[in-house]
């Protein structure tokens, strides 16, 4: 009787937390419309979005100002910035399910650094490129190096840490712990030999920004996003299987090699892109499941959606912070979401030190 008891105890407590992650998806939706609106109509300058959208719906052309300001400048900034953010704290929370470690992050296989020595490559060696070359990337230079960066360091990994087709997760957080060293040791002779503007452009590049954004930026790197994030919910069986150890997982009929393969490529897609167009951004990925398992639960059918909602909108309003806080100058959103993320961060850290009894 006791078991039975228990047995609908344990049902109706996930029945719960299904309702539960299904209303948080709708509120993190209505939060993400919300702040978008917010991000679009809050900035230094006079651009009105109601009198653009009454211009629409009157039939009348928008003004110029307007037509700048919201259409060229703020909107492709507010695309960036929902798809980074949704990129980030996807990617961490298919890393923390595949390191069976909630304080794990998309940095941790090295995408992070091989972007960051891609771009400090090109900004300190681009000028040397040919002409014909620097025509053709234009302005995306710094960002094809970024995510070529990437990229590299992950196949680089997945061939240190893959053996007769077996992937080991335990090698590759150590590869990617020595590679990470070595990409900043590398970094590190590129800023002796970089000169001052060089200079001024690694620290702004390093500290992350969506200033940059332009329409050309995002329908680059939508197209590589939004399928990272779109492959990562058939995962959510995997990740939820993977969670209690791999030989559970493979005695669940779940093919637990291909699912990390896929997890692999994704976090290097989406972060890989992310970085590339928006430089080094801390705390997302690390903080936003973690938020979320702790009020919806672990299961990854909604934990991954609800993610990329809230992840968007804590950077869209990171985003809006530094460009109010210093206006009409704008800090780095990279400081925002360290100082935003730092003390959650911290008290995750004392939550799980309290919870092993330490």
């Amino acid at each position: 009787m006791t078991l039975i008891l228990d047995h609908g105890e344990a049902r109706t407590a996930v029945q719960d937390r299904r309702v539960t992650a299904r209303r948080a998806t709708l509120a993190l939706l209505v939060a993400l419309v919300v702040t978008s609106i917010a991000s679009v109509s809050i900035g230094a300058s006079e651009a009105s979005l109601t009198a653009a959208v009454t211009d629409l719906i009157q039939g009348r052309n928008i003004s110029d100002l307007n037509r700048i300001v919201l259409i060229d400048i703020r909107l492709p900034r507010l695309a960036m910035g929902i798809l980074v953010g949704a990129a980030l704290a996807v990617s961490g929370v298919v890393m923390q399910g595949l390191f069976r470690n909630p304080l794990a992050d998309p940095g941790i296989v090295g995408v992070s650094a091989g972007a960051g020595l891609g771009a400090i490559t090109a900004i300190v060696f681009g000028g040397s490129l040919p002409a014909a070359v620097m025509a053709w990337v234009g302005d995306g230079l710094i960002a094809i190096a970024a995510f070529l960066g990437g990229w590299a360091s992950v196949m680089i990994l997945y061939r240190v840490s893959t053996r007769q087709g077996q992937t080991s997760v335990a090698t590759m957080l150590l590869a990617g712990i020595a590679l990470g060293a070595l990409s900043g040791a590398v970094s590190g002779i590129m800023v002796y030999m970089a000169d001052d503007q060089q200079l001024r452009d690694l620290t702004f590049w390093g500290m992350g920004s969506l200033a940059g954004a332009t329409w050309t930026k995002v329908t680059t790197a939508a197209p590589i996003i939004l399928v990272s994030i779109i492959c990562t919910q058939f995962l959510a069986r995997s990740l939820n299987g993977l969670a209690m150890g791999e030989a559970i997982a493979h005695h669940m009929g779940i093919p637990v090699q291909r699912s990390k393969n896929i997890a692999i490529m994704t976090v290097a897609g989406a972060t890989g892109a992310a970085v590339a167009v928006s430089g080094g951004i801390g705390f997302i990925g690390i903080v936003v499941p973690h938020l979320l398992r702790l009020s919806t639960g672990p299961d990854h059918h909604r934990l991954l959606m609800n993610s990329a909602l809230l992840g968007a909108t804590l950077l869209l309003c990171s985003d809006m912070i530094s460009r109010i806080i210093v206006a009409p100058a704008e800090l780095p959103i990279g400081i925002v979401t360290a100082i935003l993320g730092a003390p959650v961060f911290f008290w995750i850290l004392l939550r799980r030190h309290g919870s092993m009894g330490m």
